[in-house]
Parts: structure tokens; C-alpha cells; sequence
């Protein structure tokens, strides 16, 4: 088992020399927010959809069209607004006049990255159109099914401060991203380096480095990265933490969570913290990986009660408590 290991961990370490060819490709256009790049990457290499919340003017749809650049596939911004519908989003039937027949045209979604820019702008309809693409891989129009492309990925936006226009999304589709990723301010350097590049000569756009067939390998060899059966007991024990915190010590949170992870919390944190042990160019997965990806797997799944509200409690409070109390393998 250790030699085999060993092997795994040189076949990762030669694998990975693309991946940071990658980030210093992304890191030509973008100024800092590593962690946000990071964790795109990781959903790019998971098949996992990814939701990023900030203040505007943080690079969130900069970053990921500029990531959409740097590989060779399809992608489309779509603009989510209130009055949109979801035939703007799958397509819809038009009646062809020479052959009275309806034809299907087929919206924005056919293709294989989609950045839904301010998607809690959209009304229940077009969430839930975008609810079947996520889930299924597929679109119905006009009572016919098209699959979509492979890969396909949604990553998605929304802007914290503006309640006015929106629409909160759904507990149901919020679980289907794979990661909720938070973006904050830059550094005073990182924000004086932009100014810099962005008030002078604009920079050069990226060119594509990885292709949609090296990107399917990079997730066949992601899958094989070697996590122990501690691994992932301690996984386990950090999402039944969420569900059952008294049985863990944490008798202070049961009043504060109404409810718990759901199971895809475990099958995202799991393969997230393989794929973040990719980038790092390891062959196993060690307890930091869980710690350092384990926020953006759960924060958006755990539901708080007003008591943590009133409290003034935040989910990833809770998840820090959790962290500091379940036992490390």
C-alpha cells in the first residue's frame, strides 16, 4: 500500500505541473484572491458547480471568465434580472412558418461552462429551469429532453448588500453547489498592483492551456487520489456534528442549527479535499485538506435558527466551533 502511494504521489506531482501553469496563466489577468482561484479549480476538477458571493468590483466575473479563457470550451455569461424567463435560459419552440412544424431553438445553457451573473436576480421559474440543468444535465423543451454538454458547469454569482429585486434561492438548489465561496477584500499591495494594471496598458488576454480532454483526465486522476478509512471517518464525524452537535460535546450549538448538512455534504467534502490535495500535489488526502475546503462545502448547508440570528451567530461560526472540537485522526 505504501509503494503504491509513493507511485501516486509522483504520477500527481507530474499531473499538477499544468495546474499551476494554469493559475500562473489566470494570475497574469488576476490580482491575488488565490483562494477564490483555488477553489474554482476545484470544482472545475470535481464536476461541481460553484456559487461565489462578494461586494462588486472583487474580480468574481473577471476571475471566472478569465479561468473560462484558459481552457478550450464552450462558455456564456448570462445576465440573471428579474424579467428574464426560462425560455431565455434552455431554449424554447419556434413554429416554422415553410414546414408548419415547431423546431426547438436551444438557449445559452448548451455549452459547457455557464457564469449566472447576480442569479438570486431571477424569479422561482428560471430557478428552477436551472434547477433540472444543475441536477439532471439536461434541458426539457417542449416535452422533449436534450442532455447537455460534458462537461458542464455553473458558476454562479450574487451580491450579499442588495436585497431589493432579488430572490432568495431556494434551500434545494443552494445544495446543489458544490461549494459556496466567499470573496473579500484584496490587501493594500494586491489593490495597489491593480490599480497598476488596470489604469495602464490593459493586460493580455489568456490563451487556452487546457483542453476539455486533459480536463476529463484531470478528473479521472483527482478520483484515484488515495484518502484513508480515518479520512474519511473524520468526515463523517464533522457532518453528523452538524445534525447531532450534543453527541460530539457541542451542547452550545444544538440550540443554534434548525438544520444539519445533507449526505451531499459528505460526497462534496470528500471529493473536494482530494481535488484540493491535487493542487498541492499530493497523492493522499491529510486532515488540512477537510479543514481548509470543509467552510465552502458547508456553509451554505447549514440552516441556523432565529435564536443564532439574534444571537448574531454566523454559519461559519458554528463550522469553526465544529472544527476545534471534532476529533483529528
Amino acid at each position: 500500500m505504501q509503494q503504491d502511494i509513493i507511485s501516486l504521489n509522483e504520477k500527481i506531482a507530474g499531473e499538477s505541473v499544468l495546474v499551476r501553469n494554469l493559475i500562473a496563466g489566470i494570475g497574469e489577468v488576476i490580482v491575488g484572491q488565490q483562494a477564490m482561484i483555488e477553489r474554482l479549480l476545484i470544482g472545475l476538477f470535481t464536476n461541481g458547480h460553484i456559487l461565489i458571493e462578494g461586494v462588486p468590483g472583487l474580480a468574481k466575473t473577471l476571475t471566472v471568465s478569465t479561468l473560462a479563457s484558459a481552457i478550450s470550451a464552450g462558455f456564456r455569461r448570462i445576465q440573471f434580472t428579474p424579467d428574464l424567463l426560462p425560455a431565455d435560459l434552455v431554449g424554447t419552440l419556434i413554429f416554422n412558418q415553410k414546414t408548419g412544424e415547431f423546431t426547438p431553438k436551444k438557449g445559452p445553457v448548451f455549452t459547457n461552462f455557464i457564469l449566472a451573473d447576480e442569479i438570486n436576480r431571477a424569479p422561482a421559474k428560471v430557478q428552477s429551469a436551472l434547477l433540472e440543468c444543475m441536477q439532471e444535465h439536461q434541458v426539457t423543451i417542449g416535452g422533449t429532453t436534450y442532455p447537455l454538454e460534458d462537461p458542464f458547469m455553473v458558476l454562479a454569482t450574487q451580491n450579499p448588500i442588495e436585497q431589493e429585486g432579488t430572490y432568495p434561492l431556494p434551500e434545494a438548489q443552494i445544495d446543489r453547489f458544490m461549494l459556496k465561496v466567499l470573496v473579500s477584500y484584496p490587501s493594500k499591495d494586491e489593490e495597489y498592483a491593480i490599480m497598476e494594471r488596470f489604469t495602464g496598458k490593459p493586460p493580455a488576454d489568456v490563451q487556452p492551456m487546457l483542453t476539455i480532454d486533459q480536463l476529463l483526465h484531470m478528473r479521472q486522476v483527482v478520483d484515484t487520489i488515495y484518502m484513508d478509512e480515518k479520512m474519511k471517518r473524520y468526515i463523517l464525524d464533522i457532518v453528523f456534528a452538524t445534525r447531532n452537535p450534543s453527541e460530539y460535546g457541542l451542547e452550545s450549538l444544538s440550540g443554534l442549527i434548525e438544520f444539519g448538512v445533507s449526505p451531499r455534504a459528505s460526497i462534496y467534502l470528500t471529493k473536494a479535499s482530494k481535488a484540493h490535495a491535487f493542487l498541492k500535489g499530493r497523492g493522499y488526502v491529510i486532515p488540512e485538506d477537510v479543514k481548509v475546503i470543509g467552510p465552502d462545502v458547508l456553509r451554505h448547508r447549514i440552516i441556523l435558527t432565529y435564536e443564532a440570528e439574534a444571537e448574531e451567530k454566523t454559519t461559519d461560526d458554528i463550522i469553526k466551533q465544529i472544527f476545534e472540537h471534532v476529533k483529528v485522526p
